[in-house]
């Protein structure tokens, strides 16, 4: 054999070598890829998690601005009856006392005069 034909033997060798290793990754690449149980399937599943839970905190922070302005509402309408009450509780007080009775003896005692 002469060295030709053994530098040709030894890249038919390695071609075979790498055909081969090529094909084996190919056959892991598509396992990798498929989507019922592979990286694939994991990638489409957390995909849809992402999607779920983007529209929950949408849903969540539409739920906290309405409660948040239903309490701003509420805490308003709280601060409007106490000024009310604490009206009516001063108006009561004030019909509630007593006159001053030195004045109106006075004028009475002046009347009488």
């Amino acid at each position: 054999m002469s060295m030709d034909h053994l530098l040709q033997l030894v890249l038919l060798i390695g071609g075979l070598g790498l055909g081969a290793f090529c094909f084996s990754l190919m056959r892991r690449l598509r396992k990798l890829n498929d989507l019922e149980s592979g990286l694939g399937g994991a990638i489409a599943v957390m995909a849809a998690e992402v999607d779920r839970l983007e529209r929950a905190i949408r849903a969540a922070r539409d739920e906290a601005t309405a409660a948040s302005e239903s309490l701003a509402d509420e805490i308003e309408t709280a601060r409007r009856e106490r000024a009310i009450w604490d009206l009516r509780q001063r108006i009561g007080l004030a019909a509630a006392a007593p006159a001053p009775a030195g004045r109106r003896l006075r004028k009475r005692v002046e009347a009488v005069e």
